[in-house]
């Protein structure tokens, strides 16, 4: 997974674990706009998300975040 992608998904986890909490979960899609200006890095995330780690749709914050630290 590239830089670029590791530190949007680490800033996304940290806003949303600020806001609602560190029980708040998210999918894949959260680390992207509502329109898909980027498919590269939306099927890196997602094939990340999916198929690398077998990841249910929703997740904890916290979990990605972490997931995402230990292999930086």
């Amino acid at each position: 997974m590239n830089k670029e992608l590791k530190e949007k998904i680490i800033q996304v986890c940290d806003d949303k674990i600020a806001k609602k909490g560190t029980n708040v979960g998210l999918s894949f899609y959260a680390f992207f706009k509502n329109k898909n200006d980027n498919p590269k890095l939306l099927m890196e995330a997602a094939t990340w998300w999916i198929e690398t780690h077998k990841l249910d749709h929703f997740e904890k914050a916290v979990k990605i975040k972490q997931m995402i630290l230990e292999n930086k």
